[in-house]
């Protein structure tokens, strides 16, 4: 029998399949074109290290594990260092807004 998540962890999982998505295409197709702040080692690290997390937390849901609460704190935590980052180096809007997105979807699903 297959066991569906519910619609708050389904969303969830959608959301940091989105969020791993855009950041390492905007570290990727944007920073590394862009350069300069876009490129600084902590910057680019927390971008990759976003996308992986969110990767891990979507993966970790998708498995109907308890533990998926603590992979969503960490989630958080790094979604909102990346959305900061991004946002004081600017021009990239969409990282922002998702990263933000995605640290409120796991916020929920750390409770």
């Amino acid at each position: 029998m297959h066991h569906q998540p519910d619609p708050a962890m389904q969303e969830c999982i959608e959301t940091c399949l989105d969020c791993a998505q855009i950041c390492r295409e905007t570290a990727m197709q944007h920073c590394l074109e862009a350069g300069g702040r876009h490129v600084e080692p902590d910057h680019f690290r927390l971008m990759l290290a976003c996308a992986t997390i969110c990767s891990a937390a979507a993966e970790i849901m998708m498995t109907g594990a308890p533990q998926h609460r603590a992979v969503c704190r960490a989630c958080v935590e790094i979604c909102e260092a990346c959305a900061s980052s991004c946002e004081t180096i600017g021009d990239m809007p969409e990282c922002v807004a998702i990263c933000r997105d995605c640290a409120q979807s796991c916020r929920t699903m750390a409770a």
